[in-house]
């Protein structure tokens, strides 16, 4: 079946722009969001707003949610005007949110019963990937349904990649996370050093591209931490590190890195901290921005030669 009327629930910082794109694309897009403010630009450019999730429902062939954690994604799906209130036979459910996967196959479950469909196809590339339309997405569900969806996820994402049944894409979603967390962690380190050495540290980050440590998390994270720039939700990082650790313990893996990246994400917060985001280690170092640590080492240096 075509997928011509969207809904959107969850316009924050990455669900705005994946909206934004798929209203763009020419969809039919129907919108709700906990803070009804911010729907207002897309309304001026043609959405159309609803009053709750359920009247969305009732409007359209499939639903993306995009929100904070699993408690929200519940109360969206199943609070007393959720989505599933509305939702006539047929429905397409698509979660674009990082859950853990056993909670999203207890609701694709509840989903199904109430005669919907369901995937789970949390995404990774972050808000310049959202607004750019180049996000990876992890997709778990049925192959047809998939497909289904396949035009409205594009517009927003260069990748699907359909891993099995409900709750693999957000097994998937979480190994990502693993493996982008502990090269952030690892980023911020080596150029804490380059930094505290006087090294030139502006242009380390150019040096590595197309070399082995070249990746799309040096490219988007070294500038902001040269720039002593933080983005991101501590408390969300922490949640997607503490689901890693929970599928560990489940099923007998050995995951020393993801432990102590772990206890570095609780430490962050625990400071107090909680708009750091992925990179939130490196503020357990250092509160100055990476360009002007160097540069104080440098003039340091230059003093004591003289």
């Amino acid at each position: 079946m075509a997928m011509r009327r969207v809904g959107f629930v969850g316009l924050g910082a990455i669900g705005e722009p994946m909206a934004s794109r798929v209203l763009e694309a020419g969809f039919e897009l129907h919108v709700w969001n906990r803070d009804a403010a911010k729907t207002h630009s897309l309304v001026r450019n043609g959405a159309k707003a609803a009053a709750t999730p359920a009247a969305l429902a009732a409007r359209v062939d499939m639903v993306m949610t995009c929100v904070t954690d699993g408690d929200a994604l519940e109360q969206v799906l199943l609070g007393a005007t959720g989505l599933l209130e509305g939702a006539g036979p047929g429905l397409l459910v698509a979660d674009l949110s990082t859950i853990h996967p056993d909670q999203a196959r207890r609701l694709a479950a509840q989903v199904e019963h109430a005669g919907a469909r369901w995937l789970d196809v949390p995404v990774s590339g972050g808000v310049p990937g959202a607004r750019a339309g180049t996000l990876s997405v992890f997709a778990g569900g049925e192959a047809t349904d998939v497909d289904a969806a396949r035009p409205v996820l594009a517009a927003f994402a260069q990748r699907v990649t359909h891993l099995g049944g409900p709750g693999a894409g957000q097994t998937a979603k979480i190994c990502n996370q693993m493996v982008s967390f502990a090269t952030c962690a690892a980023l911020g380190e080596a150029l804490l050093l380059a930094a505290r050495l006087g090294l030139d540290v502006a242009r380390l980050p150019d040096a590595m591209q197309g070399g082995l440590a070249d990746s799309a998390v040096l490219r988007a994270y070294a500038p902001d931490m040269l720039a002593g720039v933080f983005r991101g939700n501590s408390l969300v990082a922490l949640k997607d590190l503490e689901i890693a650790q929970d599928l560990a313990r489940s099923s007998g893996t050995g995951t020393p890195m993801g432990t102590l990246l772990t206890s570095l994400h609780r430490r962050v917060v625990a400071g107090g901290h909680t708009r750091l985001g992925m990179a939130g280690p490196l503020r357990l170092h250092t509160d100055e921005a990476l360009m002007d640590l160097a540069e104080r080492r440098r003039a340091e240096a230059a003093g004591t030669r003289r």
